[in-house]
């Protein structure tokens, strides 16, 4: 089998690893988090006991208590809540490496908006990571940082500052979910750079005989609390390459930072009645005010850029051009255009679509070129497209999409080699 195809299934194993080791993370976080503010004292508690809850699951009651420090004995088991983190992190990187890093060509480099050879694209990508989580830690542990609320400020605008700095250098799909990596870059680092270490540090203590200094129980405090209200962005983030209203809009950027705001609404109201506290029912309405703006910026229509001509093949990118001189692309092109544009079109002629699904356009040469893959493995490796094969597209014209596909991929993987030899 072809390159294309083994990619796919590491690409599905991967992002179903990601998925479950997310799950993990997400559950097990928003669990602590409202079991920490829900606790209560409780009368004739153990000595150092904070608070209590009971709880039942399962058909199994359960009674969890919380001590300020720590038990008078330490015991012989912890359980340290940490890989399903480091799980989602790394999982997430290697689908970043297997999606966008292996196919930056398609994924990451717009030329109309910057030209990138593949090794500047992956250089930006990773560099941008390191060198968020760097700028983030050091802000957190100046004297800016000893203040939680302007350090929370502080830390929207570098996240605005990143969301607009990324659609300057990527295409809109991977700008999104740069953000999205950028962020959880900060998250996963948090827990284990700081919280992990800090929480062993006073077990360590502990177990010696010592008093904890209290300021890593606090720093590691405020870590989290980051985390806490970082995790519903990071989500939308990494579900919107999906969504072309979210990541093709030409204030994608804007669309991103408000999501972070809408994460804060959301949390300060589950927040607030996990901790039994007067429930903040205006976030629900200034949740709803945000979406909406969101869902008005996607409609603004896109600005016409001069180097968005189609027919100007010296503005194509080196992918795209490949595909369209590959032997089989004019044929190839007029099965597309009589059985997939009725509905991957700028005014879809099929009743009940309303706009291309995922905003794939398949109109003109350049467009059909640029969604090489995505033809190869929907329309000529499956037959998943059209569904149930609506517009009758014959065995014989699968069969030439993927003898075309395979001719322009041999040629894509020679062009970027030698632009990355060249860059």
């Amino acid at each position: 089998m072809d390159y294309t195809f083994w990619l796919e299934w590491a690409q599905f194993a991967v992002r179903w690893l990601h998925v479950v080791a997310a799950i993990a993370w997400i559950g097990s976080s928003f669990y602590f988090i409202a079991l920490d503010l829900g606790l209560a004292p409780e009368p004739g508690a153990p000595k150092g006991v904070s608070g209590a809850a009971w709880q039942v699951h399962g058909g199994g009651f359960y009674h969890i208590q919380k001590y300020t420090i720590a038990p008078e004995q330490m015991p012989a088991r912890l359980t340290w809540f940490k890989w399903e983190s480091y799980g989602t992190w790394l999982s997430g990187f290697a689908m970043l490496v297997l999606l966008y890093w292996s196919q930056a060509q398609f994924y990451m480099i717009d030329p109309r908006v910057m030209d990138l050879a593949v090794w500047q694209a992956i250089a930006i990508s990773l560099g941008s990571l390191a060198i968020g989580w760097i700028v983030y830690d050091l802000i957190c542990k100046t004297r800016f940082g000893d203040n939680n609320t302007r350090l929370m400020l502080g830390l929207y605008v570098l996240l605005v500052v990143m969301a607009w700095g990324y659609t300057q250098v990527f295409s809109g799909r991977a700008a999104l979910l740069h953000l999205g990596a950028f962020t959880a870059t900060i998250m996963t680092a948090n827990v284990f750079l700081v919280i992990i270490p800090n929480q062993k540090i006073v077990v360590a203590d502990l177990i010696a005989g010592r008093t904890p200094d209290p300021k890593y129980g606090r720093i590691a405090k405020q870590r989290s609390t980051h985390n806490n209200y970082l995790t519903l962005p990071v989500i939308f983030l990494m579900l919107s390459n999906h969504y072309p209203l979210a990541f093709a809009s030409q204030y994608n950027w804007v669309i991103a930072s408000l999501v972070f705001l809408l994460g804060v609404t959301i949390r300060h109201f589950f927040n607030s009645h996990h901790a039994h506290k007067p429930k903040p029912w205006w976030t629900w309405g200034a949740s709803a005010v945000i979406f909406l703006l969101i869902i008005w910026l996607s409609m603004i229509p896109k600005a016409d850029l001069g180097a968005q001509d189609d027919d100007d093949t010296a503005m194509w990118s080196p992918a795209e051009a490949r595909f369209a001189a590959a032997p089989g692309f004019e044929d190839v092109s007029n099965v597309v255009l009589g059985r997939c544009s009725m509905c991957h079109s700028s005014e879809p002629g099929y009743d009940g679509i309303g706009q291309a699904p995922k905003g794939i356009v398949l109109e003109t040469p350049r467009e059909i070129a640029a969604a090489a893959r995505q033809i190869y493995l929907q329309a000529g490796l499956t037959d998943a497209m059209p569904p149930a094969n609506l517009s009758f597209v014959e065995p014989g014209e699968r069969a030439m999409i993927r003898k075309w596909y395979r001719a322009g991929e041999a040629g894509v993987h020679a062009t970027a080699a030698d632009r990355s030899e060249s860059g």
